[in-house]
């Protein structure tokens, strides 16, 4: 009987069909960038805002404390494998990409030696008859590596992590997809702005040929006088450089207001839509405007709370579930009582459990999980 994997006695035939022809890992709608790929390049390495809330996500749980029911469970998650620090790669996996894929490597005995993050954008689900996953495919160029499930003892080989997603079966839905508009809208504000500092931080105006027989330009003078501005004239090196105008050509220049320059709001409101979508407080990031935390105590707290916290919950939960056919009663958590942002917390608690008489000493110490 396989108890670790997907199939069970008794399982098989009540469990329900799953779809097999959703819109699998990556795919998105609209006029934004769809592939994976290309979100990834525009929304987390060209785009300062989004990088930072994922790593300031995935950095507080890659380095948070851990307690689990066996040393040697916790120096398994630990250690690296392929110099990537496991909880850090599959919070960021997860936030943007929606699924996480960790693989279990066994020595020659079978005994369980190092766990690894597989790229997701690169893994396929495989499922069988019913929909369910039977296998994963592994993609890197023409080159395809098919892992099982489950190996022969019913342990698993892969672990699927995934975030919700209401419209598929197989895949988790990221938040990089969701922030693809606010992103596009503060990448293109950026570039508007070192446009504008290029010229500047003004239009460049206009040259009026006004000869006094009223006849056009030829296009030798044309040409001639379109490279001379380009090469004497243009950009931020030849900024309030004199020109020298003759044979009746006039200069007027042109200007914006201060509203059409004011793409520093639209840029901080893109920034703000980012940190909400990967679950950031503004605050953390360096925007200004954002009077929801008082101050970087809560907003760090919040954070913790209510990202950190949660994704943390997802994935050791499912590494926990999947350990156990080598650990029996396997379990990992955070412990919160060495999480300095929730300082606060845990000593409101202690001060609450310590003023109340009406409890025992055994039940105090229970409370504040000291039992």
């Amino acid at each position: 009987m396989n108890i670790f994997g997907w199939k069970s006695a008794g399982r098989e035939q009540s469990r329900p069909a799953l779809s097999r022809y959703a819109l699998g890992p990556g795919a998105m709608l609209g006029e934004w960038p769809a592939s994976y790929e290309a979100q990834l390049r525009e929304g987390y390495a060209r785009n300062a805002i989004a990088q930072r809330a994922v790593r300031l996500v995935a950095q507080g749980l890659g380095g948070a404390p851990l307690t689990a029911s066996d040393p040697a469970l916790l120096a398994l998650l630990a250690a690296r494998s392929g110099g990537q620090v496991l909880a850090e790669t599959l919070a960021a996996q997860l936030l943007l990409h929606g699924n996480a894929y960790v693989q279990f490597l066994t020595d020659g005995d079978g005994e369980l030696v190092e766990l690894f993050a597989l790229r997701p954008e690169r893994v396929t689900v495989e499922p069988d008859a019913r929909g369910w996953p039977a296998a994963y495919r592994y993609r890197v160029g023409e080159q395809v590596t098919r892992l099982t499930a489950d190996d022969p003892g019913g342990r698993p080989q892969i672990v699927h992590l995934k975030a919700f997603n209401p419209s598929d079966d197989h895949y988790g839905l990221g938040c990089l997809g969701a922030a693809s508009g606010a992103i596009a809208v503060h990448n293109t504000a950026a570039r508007w702005n070192k446009a504008l500092l290029d010229n500047a931080a003004r239009p460049s105006g206009a040259l009026v040929y006004e000869p006094s027989d009223g006849s056009p330009l030829s296009r030798e003078q044309f040409d001639r006088l379109r490279a001379e501005m380009d090469a004497s004239f243009s950009g931020s090196g030849n900024a309030g450089r004199p020109m020298l105008l003759e044979g009746g050509l006039r200069w007027q220049p042109l200007s914006m207001s201060p509203a059409d320059m004011d793409f520093a709001g639209t840029k901080a409101a893109a920034a703000r839509e980012i940190a909400m979508a990967f679950g950031v407080p503004p605050m953390l990031l360096g925007l200004p405007g954002d009077a929801t935390y008082a101050n970087y105590v809560e907003a760090n707290r919040a954070l913790w709370r209510l990202s950190i916290l949660p994704l943390a919950e997802t994935i050791f939960a499912g590494l926990a579930q999947g350990l156990r056919g080598w650990f029996a009663g396997a379990a990992i958590s955070i412990d919160l009582d060495r999480v300095t942002a929730l300082a606060e917390d845990r000593e409101r608690l202690w001060r609450q459990v310590s003023a109340a008489e009406f409890l025992t000493m055994e039940e105090k110490r229970a409370m504040v999980g000291l039992i």
